[in-house]
């Protein structure tokens, strides 16, 4: 089986490189390799979500799906008095953010290897954010969602950026299963960034 940005070991020959970008107003420097996802650059859904997310200052925020780092660390520069986690099934995408939280100077992060929710299970965070692994699925992408509701504190917020083409409507629908409020914040070139709040109970 070929190398997919969701694959937990990559084999395709390292190819790092490093990108410079602006996001939230702050300037960031991220290391990015072959076999990880947007691997020439922070894609357009990634950097919608980081400009269109609310995070409070004190806030506990996972980031389901991190590849190298954009979205939890911008999440983390937001969360300065709080903790943001990180978590991605790719190996090599972890080491990758691990080492841009480092060389960004971004200390109240944890970044681990985990399978969507493996490695928190018990825990709850006020916000979860996620660019979902179209790649992998619909199945493992609407997991992504049911598990939120498990992960979320009582008021605790999901958000979701999803092409259009690739899938949103049957996001909004499984979203809409999940959650009393799916709002619909943002919407620029084909993709669409969901709040989500309220978890509804299970049937």
């Amino acid at each position: 089986m070929s190398d997919h940005y969701f694959s937990n070991k990559p084999t395709v020959e390292h190819d790092l490189r490093t990108i410079r970008v602006a996001l939230r107003g702050q300037e960031f420097v991220f290391w990015t390799d072959a076999g990880v996802f947007s691997k020439a650059g922070i894609d357009f859904g990634s950097e919608l979500l980081i400009e269109s997310m609310e995070i409070p200052s004190d806030a506990t925020v996972l980031d389901v799906g991190c590849g190298y780092g954009p979205i939890g660390l911008a999440a983390a520069k937001l969360a300065a008095a709080g903790q943001v986690t990180m978590l991605d099934v790719n190996e090599r995408a972890v080491e990758l953010a691990r080492k841009n939280a480092t060389s960004n100077g971004i200390a109240n992060v944890e970044i681990l290897v985990s399978d969507r929710y493996e490695h928190v299970q018990g825990r709850r965070f006020d916000v979860i954010l996620t660019n979902p692994p179209i790649r992998a699925g619909k199945l493992v992408v609407h997991s992504i969602f049911d598990g939120a509701v498990e992960h979320l504190t009582e008021r605790g917020e999901l958000w979701v950026v999803i092409q259009k083409k690739q899938g949103a409507p049957s996001a909004k629908k499984r979203l809409e299963e999940l959650f009393d409020s799916v709002e619909d914040v943002a919407r620029d070139a084909g993709f669409r960034i969901f709040r989500c709040s309220q978890p509804l109970p299970k049937p």
